[in-house]
C-alpha cells in the first residue's frame, strides 16, 4: 500500500482529497502546514517507513509549499505534486524549479488529480529498484555515470541527487548518447502524455539537471542544446 502525505491548510480540501485517495486504496497522512509535513516525513523516515508521494499546497502558514519543497529536496527525492490556486506560468515554473515533479491548479477535478497521482507513483515504483537488473545497465560518458541498477547518478565519483523526473530525463538521454531529442519527444517519453505547451516544463527540468551535473551550467559539458532542435547527452570517451 502506498503512503501519501497530503498537506494543505484548508482542512476541507485535505478531507476531500483523502476520500478520493482512500477510494483508490492509498493510505493518507495529513498535515496542515509545511512544518507539520516535514515533521511527519522525518518521523516516518526514522521509523523506517516510507512516504511514496506528497501533495503540497503553496500558500500555507508557518512554512509555505515552496520552502517546504526546498527543505525536502535537500535530502529526499520523494515525488511532490504542488497544489495551488495560482495558475500563471511563472508560478508553475517556480514550483517545478525548486524541485516539484508536477503542478495541479485549483480547483482541480478528482479524475485529473488521481491520474497525476498514479502517474507519479508509477515512476516512483519504477525508480525504486525493486526489480533485479543486470549489471549492464550502467551508462557512462566522460565523468558522468548512471547506474540504473542502483538508480544512482555520479559525476567524477560524486553522487548527484535528482528528482524522479530529472532522473528519467537524463537516463533517456544517456541511453541514447549523441541522439538529439526534441522537447516534445522528451515530454511524451517522460510524462507519457501528449506534449501540449511542454516548452517551459521541459526547459525547467533541463536547467535543474544542468545545475546539478555541470561545473558551469552556462557552458555545459554533458547536457547540450542543439538550437532549434532539442537536447542531447554528449558522447565522449570514458
Amino acid at each position: 500500500m502506498y503512503n501519501i502525505l497530503v498537506c494543505d491548510d484548508d482542512k476541507e480540501i485535505v478531507e476531500a482529497i483523502e476520500i478520493f485517495l482512500n477510494q483508490e486504496g492509498y493510505c493518507v497522512l495529513k498535515a496542515y502546514d509545511g512544518m507539520e509535513a516535514l515533521s511527519i516525513l522525518e518521523n516516518k523516515i526514522l521509523g523506517n517507513e516510507e512516504i511514496h508521494l506528497i501533495l503540497l499546497d503553496v500558500m500555507m502558514p508557518r512554512l509555505d509549499g515552496i520552502r517546504t519543497t526546498l527543505k525536502i529536496r535537500e535530502e529526499n527525492s520523494i515525488p511532490i505534486i504542488i497544489l495551488s490556486a495560482k495558475s500563471e506560468d511563472a508560478d508553475k515554473v517556480l514550483g517545478l524549479n525548486v524541485g516539484a515533479d508536477d503542478y495541479v491548479t485549483k480547483p482541480f477535478s478528482p479524475l485529473e488529480l488521481m491520474a497525476r497521482v498514479k502517474s507519479q507513483l508509477r515512476r516512483y515504483t519504477r525508480l525504486g529498484g525493486q526489480s533485479k537488473e543486470v549489471e549492464e545497465n550502467v551508462y557512462k560518458t566522460g565523468g558522468l555515470q548512471i547506474d540504473d541498477n542502483r538508480k544512482e547518478v555520479t559525476v567524477d565519483g560524486e553522487v548527484i541527487r535528482l528528482t524522479p523526473l530529472e532522473y528519467n530525463i537524463i537516463l533517456l538521454l544517456i541511453q541514447n548518447q549523441g541522439r538529439v531529442f526534441s522537447i516534445n519527444q522528451i515530454y511524451a517519453s517522460i510524462w507519457n502524455e501528449e506534449a501540449v505547451g511542454a516548452d517551459n516544463t521541459v526547459a525547467v527540468h533541463i536547467r535543474h539537471i544542468r545545475e546539478k551535473i555541470e561545473i558551469n551550467p552556462k557552458e555545459p559539458r554533458y547536457l547540450k542544446v542543439v538550437w532549434g532542435v532539442g537536447y542531447k547527452i554528449e558522447k565522449m570517451d570514458t
